[in-house]
């Protein structure tokens, strides 16, 4: 009995991996245009060479997703029928081996793939290889399917020219109707597969229909959407300038929404609703898809240094980080965070500038621009207010770089509201422009669109034709692809009268 439940179980277990795989394989063939280009593309543990090379040919990848394909398929098939088991378990666990060492769970090797949920070095993949691996050299009798019904067939029918003696409890019988069952079990469960499949399909054609959307028909298994694919769509990389000897692209990645700080006006919860988005993962596919983009630096807060620090860490990447200092409304204590927080450039945060000129520290301001020079970094002055700018310049305050709000007034909750609310960041425009055309440092220019009232096409315009030599925009993912091409088509009709600065 203990012989027969082994059995049993090893047999369920083997028809649930051969659904696993042959759904796969199914949902990949049905995917109209799939391919692992993207999968491939974003490998980046020891073989990641060879998997960018077959995603780079195309006669290559074509074969790599044939393969892909009716691997999955077939083995599926014969694992759920138990046929040709051996040979199935040793392609299954093939094809498992790779899509292991593409992305093995182990920290700052799976971003950009779909998971289930959290691995620390072992993972699904890794235990049906395992298993299959185990099947590969398991006797065919030590589960139930078509290669022990035709081993025990074969047995039965061998005819030898003269019949040896055999003891009576020994000797071959035909095979048996239950026995016969037993073995093609793996039969009613392909019966199951096609009846869910159809389901599936009819569901995802109810969803086309009544919610006008592309349905996603892969499993976490399977690579749904990886960052890099906008790619495809992308015109050029963002070009560079320089403070001082720090290379900084001319599209800065901004670091509010990333953060969660959301200036959402009425809408109280969406600062939660960013939060909730912007997941670890989330922000490092975010800002690896900016430097693929050619935005290599994120302007923000010393409270992100956990997830830039991680970011480095995992992924090797090498985008700079801007620190505003901004810690507790304490310029040193700003400072002392950023630096430990490895930061390349750091500037004294535009609501500490606008608080501390008019109450008389500029010398305070002066203080903190010089201890930022002594560790070696550029040190910028930030203000919302052109006042304060003004205030530091004619104080003899000569920073590497000034961040300064710009943007116009033509847009609804400005025209209707004209105070200083969370509805204007850039309070005399004009005022701005001409002031920040007589400065020969730098400017990133920040909250060029006013927060998002302000469309990028005209924001971006409107902040480069004005004397802006950076521009920093906070951006989620799906938006990148599109501030870089707009950025580019911006800087190729710019028309400014201030020269370039950096």
């Amino acid at each position: 009995m203990k012989l027969t439940w082994l059995k049993v179980l090893a047999t369920l277990a083997r028809i649930l991996i051969g659904w696993h795989f042959l759904y796969e394989g199914v949902v990949k063939l049905l995917s109209p245009g799939w391919s692992a280009q993207a999968y491939l593309e974003g490998s980046r543990w020891v073989f990641s060479g060879l998997f960018h090379r077959l995603a780079s040919d195309p006669t290559l990848l074509q074969v790599v997703d044939f393969l892909n394909i009716w691997g999955l398929m077939l083995v599926g098939l014969a694992l759920m029928a138990g046929w040709l088991t051996r040979v199935a378990s040793w392609c299954g666990a093939l094809l498992l081996l790779f899509y292991f060492l593409a992305y093995p769970p182990i920290p700052g090797y799976t971003f950009g793939m779909a998971a289930e949920g959290n691995y620390l070095w072992v993972n699904k993949n890794l235990v049906e290889l395992a298993f299959l691996l185990l099947l590969g050299v398991a006797p065919t009798t030590w589960h139930f399917g078509v290669d022990r019904l035709l081993k025990q067939w074969r047995e039965a029918n061998v005819r030898f020219p003269v019949p040896p003696a055999e003891p009576e409890n020994e000797k071959s019988t035909p095979v048996n109707r239950r026995e016969i069952l037993r073995d093609l079990v793996g039969i009613p469960f392909l019966g199951a597969f096609a009846y869910a499949l159809y389901r599936k399909q009819k569901w995802d054609s109810f969803e086309e229909k009544y919610l006008d959307g592309k349905v996603d028909a892969q499993t976490s298994a399977t690579l749904k959407t990886f960052n890099f694919t906008q790619l495809s769509e992308l015109k050029g990389v963002v070009p560079a300038g320089k403070i001082k000897d720090l290379e900084l692209s001319r599209l800065i990645m901004g670091g509010n929404l990333i953060g969660g700080w959301a200036h959402s006006r009425d809408l109280i919860y969406v600062s939660k609703l960013v939060k909730a988005y912007h997941t670890d993962e989330r922000v490092i596919n975010t800002l690896m898809l900016a430097e693929k983009c050619g935005i290599n630096a994120l302007l923000t807060n010393p409270q992100l240094s956990r997830i830039i620090n991680k970011y480095w860490h995992e992924t090797g990447g090498k985008m700079k980080f801007i620190s505003d200092c901004g810690v507790n409304m304490d310029f040193f204590e700003g400072i002392k965070s950023s630096i430990d927080g490895g930061a390349h450039a750091l500037y004294c945060q535009g609501e500490i500038t606008d608080r501390w000129v008019p109450a008389g520290r500029l010398d305070d301001i002066a203080k903190g621009i010089e201890l930022i020079r002594q560790n070696g970094l550029p040190a910028g002055i930030g203000a919302h207010r052109i006042e304060s700018i003004r205030a530091c310049a004619e104080a003899g305050l000569k920073p590497d770089f000034w961040v300064k709000t710009i943007h116009h007034h033509n847009y609804w909750s400005a025209q209707n509201n004209p105070e200083w609310h969370d509805n204007m960041f850039c309070f005399k425009p004009q005022e701005t422009i001409d002031f920040m055309n007589s400065l020969e440092e730098p400017w990133i220019a920040f909250k060029v669109l006013a927060a998002g009232a302000i469309k990028p096409e005209d924001g971006f315009q409107y902040a480069f034709d004005n004397g802006a030599d950076f521009i920093c925009v906070g951006m989620y993912d799906f938006q990148i692809v599109d501030d870089v091409n707009i950025t580019l088509d911006t800087l190729q009709k710019v028309n400014r009268v201030r020269p370039w600065r950096g």
